[in-house]
């Protein structure tokens, strides 16, 4: 079983940063891909970005030069580095960590970007 824990997440003015961290109970290393999605209220769930074991990153169009998604594997941790906030970045983000055939989930972790 693995566990996710987010934390990071808080209240930005516009054009401020933050940085989420996801914790994962067990080593990352062998991971097939590690992924931060958001949920903002009334719509679907989305890919924010997404790093692969391969080294391979994809970001969505939405936050391309702004996001930046890193691996820490020694520490078992993924971090989201998110520059230039924008209102429309306000959401619940999760943490999402692809096992072999099975994905986990965290609990997700408000960010709320203010105007």
């Amino acid at each position: 079983q693995v566990q996710l824990v987010e934390s990071g997440g808080g209240l930005a003015q516009a054009g401020g940063s933050l940085r989420l961290s996801c914790a994962a109970s067990v080593s990352i290393f062998s991971f097939n891909a590690m992924a931060w999605y958001r949920q903002a209220p009334g719509k679907q769930r989305e890919l924010v970005a997404r790093s692969s074991s391969g080294g391979t990153t994809i970001y969505a169009d939405s936050v391309k030069g702004r996001f930046t998604i890193s691996r820490d594997n020694a520490n078992n941790t993924v971090y989201l580095q998110m520059n230039s906030l924008k209102p429309e970045d306000t959401a619940v983000y999760y943490c999402a960590a692809d096992v072999s055939l099975r994905r986990y989930w965290g609990q997700g972790t408000q960010v709320t970007v203010s105007s």
